[in-house]
C-alpha cells in the first residue's frame, strides 16, 4: 500500500513538473500548486510508512510550501 500511495505522490509531482517545462502551466497556477501538495503529501505518507526519515523531512517541506503558496494565492474575501 506504501508503494501505491508513493507512486501516486511522484506521479502528480512529475505531472506538474512536466506541465510547468511544456508551458500548460506556470509554477504560480493554482492547479500545479494543487497538484504539488497533493503529490507530496501522498508522498511523505508514503515516506512514513516505509520508515524513512530523509524522504519524510523532503515532502513534508515541499508540501508545507506548496501549502505556503496556495495560501498566498487565496481570494479576498469579502
Amino acid at each position: 500500500m506504501a508503494d501505491l500511495i508513493g507512486y501516486t505522490g511522484v506521479f502528480l509531482i512529475l505531472l506538474a513538473y512536466f506541465l510547468s517545462v511544456y508551458g500548460k502551466l506556470a509554477q504560480t497556477d493554482r492547479l500545479y500548486l494543487i497538484l504539488n501538495l497533493v503529490g507530496a503529501g501522498l508522498a511523505c505518507i508514503s515516506s512514513i510508512l516505509i520508515q524513512s526519515v530523509p524522504f519524510t523531512i523532503l515532502e513534508g517541506a515541499w508540501a508545507v510550501v506548496s501549502l505556503i503558496a496556495l495560501w498566498k494565492k487565496r481570494r479576498p474575501s469579502f
